[in-house]
């Protein structure tokens, strides 16, 4: 008897600018404190982590301007959606992370959002910004890829 498999995760958002903008070093994951109804608007994948970022303020983590829409069937209980959420991570990753981006150029961006064992999880991304410079050089491999990889396609498709 074999064992069913694991379910894929599911993700609720992905920040692709975050790849276009940053180098990302270092992911983490974190749990987020949310309430009810933002809990409710997440699963419906009513959240946007554009332009979102984490800070640490006073031994804590915070999720900064990360949209989550107001629940459609919330009564007055309803939350903000932009409001700073606390996000869950242990003591030393706390600790390590709010050292790193002390540092000139460090930021957190958090990449992704996703279910986990029935939990909302989100990947935070320790990040350094790129420079112009950077956007033109991963532009032109992208182009030398594809290229690339065409040439091979085609050279597969002639001798078959």
């Amino acid at each position: 008897m074999s064992k069913p498999d694991k379910p894929a995760p599911r993700h609720f958002a992905v920040n692709r600018q975050a790849h276009h903008l940053y180098h990302l070093l270092d992911r983490y994951e974190a749990g987020a404190e949310l309430t009810g109804t933002e809990v409710k608007s997440v699963r419906d994948g009513k959240i946007n982590l554009k332009d979102s970022y984490v800070d640490v303020k006073k031994g804590q983590a915070w999720l900064i301007d990360c949209h989550i829409s107001p629940y459609t069937s919330g009564s007055y209980a309803n939350h903000e959606p932009l409001r700073d959420r606390r996000l869950l991570l242990h003591r030393q990753e706390l600790d390590k992370l709010s050292g790193k981006i002390q540092e000139k150029g460090f930021t957190l961006i958090p990449t992704l959002c996703y279910l986990k064992k029935n939990m909302i999880k989100f990947e935070i991304a320790l990040a350094k910004g790129k420079k112009i410079y950077d956007h033109r050089e991963a532009s032109r491999q992208r182009t030398i890829d594809r290229e690339a990889q065409q040439d091979i396609h085609e050279h597969r498709r002639r001798h078959q």
